[in-house]
């Protein structure tokens, strides 16, 4: 099904398009004034406009020139019954996506709809493709990251919202991007929101959209996350952090499918499927009252947890051919080699900031070497406290563990309780570990 909208002063002709559009299934509005089909375009989605050229006051052409000024980005389709080939070569420079005479056959207008709106899924594939060549792919070898890419698989081709779980920096959103890739729904649009990025106040704004005047400051009117996300993925990142309020809201629009823009009186039918990501534990904050049960379990439907890089050392050295690839092009660079000793040091380092901070090293690596990146180049590159020591076992061990320690304290930001929950120990055992590994606790107010 299309969402039209046919554009034309003659009231028989309104009907009889609208009649034909209808009866093969699609939705079809009409409208007898160019100023009145600005104003439709701009307030809702329509795939496609077909608009007559010749009407009193302001013409099809020039409603076409406004469209295209007004950033719409539907394919406009002209039709006039005095028709020339100057009028078709104007409107061709305009941007129309071709051009009807009168009188039409139902046959015509069908093949056309259909033929522009594979044209603009393809436009639409290739951009996104474009942007995504290299950025977005997911590289690994280990078995910890074939289950989950197993599980990806699995869930990719449904409806299934997925809560995506895994620490700062593991790849949350390449995951959320995979499958939307591979849903039925790849030829549609993927939009992210950070809910721990946009202020409480003006979340309501960024994913349901305002009219314009809704609230000082509101100059223009916006189009929301969940409307950009219309027959495609919307990809809601951190939700742990969205507010009490906003969670209520968020919770009826996946129950009703339609949102309603800040100021507006009307509500708008959405049809996008929900991914979303944390770094918290959402059973503890619906214990603690932060997170609302009901929403929990609209969201919390297929967990997908990826594992950090502490926990796939064997994905490492590809890692780091990927990225040294990615970054070489990117740059104008030469590629260069790594010693294996240079990897093995890599591998001996804890990741705390994961698959981001192994990129961001990768490049600093690249920076610092001449020809060929080896051990003393990772040695400057990588922070002394993060690596493991060689030496005896015990020392080994006790640098793992304290680096262990270290990750799900800042995790849980400093909150014994629930640190010493995570790593299975009593309360009073966290504080003398932390006092046997030489940890710090007294920094800011921490350690409750």
């Amino acid at each position: 099904m299309a969402r039209l909208l046919i554009v034309d002063d003659d009231a028989n002709t309104l009907a009889s398009l609208a009649r034909a559009f209808r009866l093969a299934g699609h939705e079809a509005t009409v409208c007898d004034q160019a100023a009145r089909a600005l104003e439709l375009a701009r307030a809702q989605r329509f795939d496609m406009i077909f608009s007559d050229v010749v009407m009193p006051g302001k013409d099809g052409l020039a409603l076409l020139e406004d469209l295209k000024a007004a950033g719409v980005a539907s394919p406009v389709v002209m039709i006039s019954g005095q028709a020339n080939v100057e009028m078709a070569v104007r409107a061709t420079r305009l941007g129309a996506a071709d051009f009807l005479e009168k009188p039409l056959s139902t046959e015509k207008l069908l093949l056309t709809v259909e033929n522009v709106l594979k044209l603009a899924r393809l436009e639409e594939e290739n951009r996104q493709l474009r942007q995504r060549v290299g950025r977005h792919e997911i590289v690994w070898a280990s078995e910890a990251m074939r289950r989950v890419m197993a599980q990806v698989e699995r869930v990719a081709a449904s409806e299934t919202r997925v809560c995506i779980l895994g620490e700062t920096g593991t790849g949350k959103e390449l995951i959320a991007r995979t499958l939307h890739e591979r849903s039925p729904r790849r030829a549609g649009p993927f939009v992210t929101l950070n809910c721990a990025a946009v202020p409480a106040e003006l979340i309501e704004s960024e994913l349901f959209g305002h009219e314009k005047g809704a609230f000082t400051g509101a100059a223009v009117r916006h189009v929301g996350k969940f409307e950009q996300a219309h027959r495609g993925t919307l990809f809601l990142d951190e939700i742990g952090d969205m507010p009490l309020a906003m969670q209520a809201k968020l919770l009826r629009v996946l129950e009703e499918g339609e949102v309603e823009r800040v100021g507006g009186g009307q509500p708008v039918a959405v049809d996008a499927r929900v991914l979303v990501a944390t770094l918290r534990n959402l059973d503890e904050l619906v214990q603690g009252g932060n997170f609302r049960q009901d929403l929990y379990h609209r969201v919390y439907v297929f967990p997908l947890r990826l594992p950090p890089l502490r926990e796939r050392l064997e994905d490492i050295p590809v890692l780091v051919e990927h990225f040294s690839r990615q970054i070489a092009d990117q740059n104008g660079w030469k590629e260069k080699a790594f010693a294996p000793e240079a990897i093995e040091e890599l591998r001996r380092y804890a990741w705390p900031g994961n698959v981001r901070e192994l990129r961001n090293v990768v490049e600093r690596l690249l920076l610092l070497s001449d020809s060929r990146v080896d051990r003393d180049a990772v040695e400057m590159a990588l922070p002394a406290a993060g690596r493991t020591p060689g030496g005896a076992l015990a020392e080994r061990v006790e640098a793992f563990e304290r680096e262990a320690v270290l990750a799900e304290l800042e995790r849980h930001n400093y909150q014994m309780t629930e640190t010493a929950k995570a790593l299975g120990l009593e309360r009073s055992h966290l504080y003398k570990k932390c006092q046997q590994l030489s940890i710090e606790l007294k920094k800011s107010g921490r350690g409750t």
